[in-house]
């Protein structure tokens, strides 16, 4: 496959990996996988969790690395390429639609991280707000303007990285950030181990309660949690891809990303589950674990307040690695398919991608009485539709066709794997468990095994 006129490339591997892993590494791993985790039990769903990863989560990487940099095009461009005039592009448009809806609320949270960054920053939070945490938090994102400015705040960053471009913007930004967010990740963590809740959060993290595992929902959040983490199914792997070159190998590189995403949301468990213990607090308080609790606790130790600020901004890192690649999934398609400059699409997608995104802030406050899926609220309904609907079916398409799509010599000697017995398996768990896995998931979400 030819590479497209003014297609960009890496500068490096190590580069491609990093941004990939920035990618994978974000909210998903420390927001959402912490809330997620409380909520469904802890060590049973992240047993779950980490078999999903195993059997769906590394073969569906290595068939996005190899669909995209086969291809050497965005993430329907690549579809259409290899399979021209077949139906099999509804994974790449499912994946552009889930970039689209994704980063609009992940846009709104990352703006609350934001706001809270700014205030440990100033010291505004290092003491308890006269109203406590819980108030500070709902009178801020119930506010009709406040929310909105630092989404907007946040969304100008990922804009003008993916504006300057992938060497400069993206890949460079990923150096930096990655390296930091690990190194912060674990010292924050040591220091949570030290609080007096270790045993308890470890407990709660690392031994299972085998009884949860009879209920269907835990395996539909695990499979969400897997997708949403890794970016599987909402193209920013094809697209990263696609701007390898034929000389880098994939399989290393599939394994090195999955394995450090992983780690970094146990090591994001070790950091809250311990703290959240040591004070009495409950790990299943949902979304607002990360706003609402982690104050509480910093608010409760010594050096709290450089604990908060240092946690908030790994958090903010986080999601801007994160959002760069979203932003990137729909500014790669609309290159091609309009053949706009990279300026112009990043501009125009980003804006449009922030508009989209008010309604979800809107509706913690002015447009809370509004339910869209069940007792869901729009940033909610929004978040199951793309995590728990658009990730998994994109991905099965990916998993069938790359499995079933492909002849399988091809599809061996594409993945750098060739006719070895590891990359057999790869097919066989492409083939068979992956779409199997997917669909009984899938299934149960909308009741059919209730």
């Amino acid at each position: 496959m030819s590479l497209e006129p003014g297609r960009e490339q890496w500068a490096s591997r190590l580069g491609f990996i990093l941004a990939a892993m920035g990618s994978a590494v974000g909210l998903g791993n420390v927001w959402r996988f912490s809330y997620v985790t409380g909520e469904n039990g802890g060590a049973a769903f992240l047993l779950i969790y980490i078999t999903f990863i195993l059997l769906i989560g590394i073969p569906i990487i290595m068939a996005e690395f190899t669909i995209g940099r086969k291809a050497q095009s965005d993430a329907v461009g690549s579809f259409e390429k290899l399979a021209p005039g077949k139906p099999w592009k509804v994974a790449g448009l499912l994946g552009v639609s889930a970039a689209f809806l994704i980063l609009s609320f992940y846009g709104v949270i990352a703006g609350w991280i934001s706001y809270y960054f700014i205030n440990y920053l100033t010291g505004s939070l290092w003491s308890a707000p006269a109203d406590g945490y819980e108030s500070f938090f709902v009178s801020f994102i119930t506010d009709p303007v406040k929310p909105l400015f630092w989404q907007f705040i946040f969304m100008g960053f990922t804009i003008g990285i993916v504006y300057i471009g992938v060497k400069k913007g993206i890949e460079r930004s990923n150096k930096i950030l990655m390296p930091l967010l690990g190194v912060l990740l674990i010292l924050l963590s040591i220091y949570s181990l030290s609080l007096g809740g270790a045993q308890e959060g470890l407990a709660f993290l690392f031994t299972p309660d085998w009884s949860a595992l009879k209920d269907p929902s835990i395996y539909l959040a695990a499979l969400g949690q897997a997708f949403f983490s890794l970016s599987l199914g909402m193209g920013a792997l094809i697209t990263y891809g696609s701007y390898l070159s034929k000389r880098d190998r994939l399989p290393g590189a599939a394994a090195s990303v999955a394995t450090l995403d992983t780690l970094f949301a146990i090591i994001a468990g070790l950091m809250i589950f311990p703290a959240v213990f040591a004070l009495g607090m409950n790990p299943a308080d949902g979304p607002g674990l990360v706003f609402m609790v982690m104050p509480n606790v910093f608010d409760n130790i010594g050096f709290g307040g450089i604990f908060g600020l240092l946690f908030f901004f790994l958090l903010t890192a986080a999601a801007l690695s994160s959002a760069v690649s979203l932003l990137e999934v729909a500014v790669a398609y609309f290159i091609r398919k309009f053949d706009w400059s990279r300026k112009k699409a990043t501009v125009i997608i980003g804006s449009i991608i922030f508009v989209l995104g008010i309604p979800s802030s809107l509706g913690q406050g002015a447009l809370s009485n509004i339910r869209i899926i069940g007792d869901r609220d729009i940033l909610d309904s929004i978040d199951f539709i793309a995590s728990n609907i658009f990730l998994p079916l994109g991905g099965l398409m990916i998993a069938l066709f790359m499995g079933w799509g492909f002849k399988k010599v091809d599809a061996l000697r594409d993945s750098d794997f060739g006719d070895t017995a590891l990359g057999h398996i790869w097919l066989f768990l492409l083939r068979f468990v992956a779409p199997i896995a997917i669909l009984l998931v899938f299934l149960s979400s909308i009741g059919l095994f209730n």
